[in-house]
């Protein structure tokens, strides 16, 4: 009989799976349906079940001293988490599923790499080659054309995309500020996405949302909040406990896959020859990031005085392929 070891992977799996269905969530819902507002619903009911689940796992305590020791970088992580959020969704409603969810991806470690050159940080040479087989496939996808194979690109969805990426990179920065001061990770985690759905309620305000209380509208948001936010991340916490950060890493993959796949075998999207090449060369550039992360951590572990309690990476610091986060 396997352990609960066993079952280790394939909860991050099963997690990173359920991540890749957001953008298909949307694009199957009514399509009246304003991703901004998607965005705060999604945030707003699934980060309520996200810390209710958090308070019953690790306690009041553990919440609120998250809240009082890291002020700062939580306020951070929940303003990027605004950003990623709606820059994400906008993204994929543009530039499509396929498109969108693998450019908000895969810029998301050249942003972070970025991101710790201005802390004086200055990335390696994995991540250099990471980068441009990253930056190559964003083009082919770019280049490739829009979800229906004939059409460009919308740049304005591009642009969202990248941002989502960019909002991403800084959401782990912060996440990283967390756990440098010894809280937890995922209190942090939910903290943030608690506050993201409130700043981003203001979104339900200048469209009506009556979409919401539709069938189609229903089912979106009841996936999108219980099962890619409250769902996900608990099964990635449960998973972290007994897979390493470089397994992790691996298994987290299956999201831009996931996504890739709804994209054209669910919503419909047709991808050119040169955007199936991007989407590749992004999985394969992710992949080298993460590797890359995942190694650092395992060289700096042995000098750390304190390892973390399970012996892994917290899921606030693997979560997404660059250091901390995606």
């Amino acid at each position: 009989m396997s352990g609960p070891g066993a079952r280790g992977p394939l909860l991050v799996l099963a997690a990173a799976t359920l991540w890749g269905t957001a953008g298909a969530a949307q694009e199957l819902g009514p399509p009246e349906a304003w991703p901004p507002a998607v965005a705060a619903l999604r945030s707003l009911l699934g980060g309520a079940l996200l810390s209710g689940a958090v308070l019953l796992w690790r306690g009041r305590a553990v919440v609120v001293d998250t809240a009082r020791r890291a002020p700062g970088p939580l306020a951070v992580a929940a303003v990027a988490m605004t950003a990623f959020q709606g820059g994400y969704f906008t993204g994929i409603r543009l530039s499509g599923v396929a498109v969108g969810t693998l450019v908000a991806i895969g810029s998301a470690p050249v942003w972070a790499g970025l991101l710790e050159a201005l802390a004086g940080r200055r990335p390696g040479l994995r991540w250099l080659v990471a980068t441009a087989v990253t930056v190559s496939g964003t083009a082919l996808l770019v280049l490739g054309g829009g979800p229906d194979a004939a059409s460009g690109v919308d740049l304005f969805g591009v642009g969202a995309s990248l941002t989502a990426g960019a909002a991403y990179a800084t959401y782990a920065v912060a996440s990283k500020r967390l756990v440098e001061r010894g809280v937890d990770g995922t209190s942090g985690m939910a903290l943030a996405f608690a506050a993201s759905g409130l700043l981003l309620a203001p979104a339900l305000l200048p469209q009506s949302i009556g979409w919401a209380v539709t069938p189609r509208g229903l089912v979106m948001i009841v996936w999108l909040s219980i099962f890619t936010i409250a769902a996900a991340y608990t099964l990635f916490a449960a998973g972290l406990r007994t897979v390493d950060a470089p397994t992790a890493t691996t298994l987290t993959l299956a999201e831009p896959l996931t996504a890739t796949a709804l994209a054209v075998l669910v919503v419909g999207e047709r991808l050119s020859a040169a955007a199936v090449v991007g989407a590749v060369l992004v999985t394969v550039g992710l992949g080298l990031a993460g590797r890359r992360r995942a190694n650092e951590r395992q060289s700096t572990a042995g000098s750390s005085p304190e390892p973390p309690p399970d012996g892994t990476a917290d899921e606030a610091t693997t979560r997404g392929r660059i250091a901390p986060e995606r």
